[in-house]
């Protein structure tokens, strides 16, 4: 799988757990501490980093694993 393709499969995830979860965008930034922009980046596939994802998964309380499955 190209390396964009893993991206954007890896942002839908962050999308499904965050809407699972009840959240929103603006939810999830804030808990992040970043803005609601990086956030959309982020389920668009890009701008994320393995620290980034870490930090997605506490937030929303779902394991990394959950987050890169099926990549």
């Amino acid at each position: 799988m190209p390396e964009q393709d893993i991206k954007q499969h890896v942002g839908q995830l962050i999308r499904e757990a965050r809407k699972a979860k009840g959240l929103t965008q603006k939810d999830l930034s804030k808990e992040l501490g970043v803005s609601e922009t990086a956030v959309n980046r982020y389920e668009s596939g890009q701008n994320f980093t393995i620290e980034t994802l870490f930090k997605i998964a506490k937030v929303i309380g779902v394991s990394v694993e959950s987050l890169v499955k099926g990549v």
